[in-house]
């Protein structure tokens, strides 16, 4: 249990603070690129050697492809960080609603992805996530298996994390993380909900892309 609770409560910092971060900079590529990396570090130090601090769907997904996890784990992972992220986002907008100057959290928005902006359309969207997803879990695989990474594993993956988003954030909002995309679509709804499923998808499937390339590399079997 200490296992999923971690998870939740990481999953919750991680979209409180990155997708607000991204709220109240609008969407600065910088500011918001650090929010989400260094909540990243943050927590693997924090909650790390309880559950792995995966706080993302592709994550566990990667650890499930790689036999590094069941599938009932898997589901019960996936559960957690979905609550924590929409604990997140309603801790979001509960803030955000109660600062006069914002307005409705419908109105302001929670963070969340979306394509259409600089003229991307949906298969854009869907491969530069699914590229940035792939740098991102093949980063978190190479780190984590060679043990003499442990202690800077940590700063290594937040890094990555904060090296995607660089990329991505003007093209998508970047979310190389299911649970963190639709949090926010739920609570917002209309256009948010209607384009989640690309910030679902794109990201598991750069997440098994990676597990492929990872083994490859590697001459896993």
């Amino acid at each position: 249990m200490r296992k999923y609770v971690s998870e939740f409560i990481g999953t919750l910092v991680l979209v409180l603070f990155g997708c607000g971060v991204a709220v109240f900079t609008s969407a600065s590529v910088v500011s918001t690129a650090l929010a989400f990396g260094l909540s990243i570090v943050v927590m693997a130090y924090t909650i790390g050697s309880i559950s792995g601090c995966h706080l993302n769907p592709a994550v566990s997904f990667a650890m499930f492809t790689s036999g590094k996890m069941s599938f009932s784990e898997f589901i019960k992972y996936v559960v957690a960080q979905i609550l924590g992220a929409l604990a997140g986002a309603g801790l979001l907008a509960l803030i955000i609603n109660n600062v006069v100057s914002l307005g409705d959290f419908k109105e302001v928005g929670l963070g969340a992805n979306s394509y259409g902006g600089f003229g991307v359309n949906m298969l854009g969207a869907f491969i530069t996530e699914t590229i940035l997803t792939f740098v991102f879990i093949l980063t978190i695989l190479g780190v984590t298996s060679d043990k003499k990474f442990s202690n800077i594993s940590g700063i290594v993956i937040g890094l990555a994390l904060t090296f995607v988003h660089l990329l991505g954030i003007k093209i998508t909002g970047t979310s190389v993380n299911p649970a963190r995309s639709l949090a926010p679509a739920l609570l917002l709804g209309g256009e948010a909900l209607k384009q989640v499923w690309v910030f679902i998808l794109a990201p598991l499937f750069g997440s098994a892309l990676a597990t492929i390339t990872h083994k490859f590399l590697t001459n896993e079997n």
